[in-house]
């Protein structure tokens, strides 16, 4: 059985999510930018159905990823905070 503690585990999960999530946001921002570049050459590169996902999908992303970066770093400090080790 694996004797990693319970904290460690979901927060190495959470971590493995933010991760996902931050490829969504970085893959969702290479297409805006092909998309509007297309755009500038009327080429259609999907801008319209960029914007199409950017309710339900996208904004939820970024979301979540701002609010793990902040969770984490709360998380971080209280943490180093209350460690019994003084450095």
């Amino acid at each position: 059985m694996n004797n990693t503690p319970i904290t460690q585990r979901i927060s190495s999960l959470i971590s493995w999510v933010l991760v996902i999530d931050l490829g969504l946001v970085l893959l969702s921002l290479g297409w805006f930018l092909v998309a509007v570049l297309g755009r500038s050459m009327n080429l259609d590169l999907g801008l319209d159905q960029w914007y199409s996902l950017w309710n339900p999908l996208i904004l939820p992303a970024i979301s979540v990823l701002m609010a793990g970066a902040i969770a984490s770093g709360i998380v971080g400090w209280v943490s180093r905070r209350f460690s019994d080790d003084p450095s």
